[in-house]
């Protein structure tokens, strides 16, 4: 759990792809890490606040949705938006 939250904290404010023990898969950006969980952004595609591509604004990046907690004890990895986007 100790690792997660340091790699966890490194990344605060990048998109990552955090992967549960169950096999479910977030893809977020990272805005709060505590000592049991860290909080993420989900990433929304299309629409008119963004996503991938031109947003509504003519401008490119990502779109958010509402942040929410993710415990660390879940997790089994995690990977940053540039290695599985790109």
């Amino acid at each position: 759990m100790e690792k997660y939250y340091h790699i966890c904290r490194q990344h605060q404010g990048k998109v990552a792809r955090i992967t549960e023990r169950n096999g479910r898969v977030h893809v977020g950006r990272i805005t709060r890490v505590t000592n049991s969980k860290v909080f993420i952004a989900p990433v929304t595609s299309g629409g008119p606040r963004g996503g991938f591509g031109y947003g509504y604004w003519g401008g490119y990046g990502f779109g958010y949705g509402a942040a929410y907690g993710i415990g660390l004890g879940l997790i089994t990895g995690v990977a940053l938006a540039g290695l599985f986007f790109f």
